[in-house]
């Protein structure tokens, strides 16, 4: 089997349920789902041992919830059986919540950075938060799945707990913004 089949040629894509542009709202979000868990795949390297192993575990977990979410966001075929749940969300809001207890107390934005796991975390982070402004300007009539976007709220926030956890477990200081304020009064 040939991995080109020339079906995209003239800049249209196969959903599942139908055939769009390239361009389409759905495909530029699962499209930019793909691109994080690449990104994650980069973290997980530098978090793959010692103090960050358990991070890493769990970033397995996320890239397989997100080629689930990926196959939700393509599917316009009128099924609403999604791979996706609402558990999902709330396995990332314990995750958060454990991470951010492992990190000192911030009252101002942080720069990111740190331990080179962190600065992946970080980068994992924005990435996630453009799937979430794409998956939520989504703007056909077919339904989106229910915990997609609270999913990838929870999801930019594990990242930014995380890679202050990281940074925690590693004995690196966050580098706080430095014309911040007292932002989270």
């Amino acid at each position: 089997m040939k991995i080109y089949t020339k079906k995209g040629d003239k800049g249209e894509t196969q959903l599942i349920g139908r055939r769009v542009r390239k361009t389409n709202s759905r495909v530029e979000a699962y499209g930019t789902v793909d691109e994080l868990n690449s990104f994650i795949g980069v973290a997980s390297v530098a978090l793959k041992s010692g103090k960050t192993k358990d991070i890493y575990e769990e970033l397995l977990t996320i890239q397989h919830e997100l080629f689930d979410l990926g196959g939700d966001l393509a599917n316009v075929s009128g099924k609403t059986e999604w791979a996706l749940n609402t558990e999902s969300v709330e396995r990332l809001e314990l995750r958060i919540d454990a991470y951010w207890d492992e990190s000192p107390p911030i009252n101002t934005f942080i720069l990111p950075g740190g331990h080179e796991g962190a600065a992946h975390l970080h980068v994992c982070r924005t990435v996630a938060r453009r799937a979430e402004r794409l998956a939520s300007g989504i703007d056909d009539d077919d339904p989106l799945p229910p915990a997609a976007l609270p999913y990838l709220n929870r999801i930019s926030d594990f990242f930014f707990a995380a890679a202050r956890a990281v940074n925690a477990r590693t004995g690196f200081e966050d580098i706080l913004y430095a014309r911040g304020k007292n932002e989270f009064k």
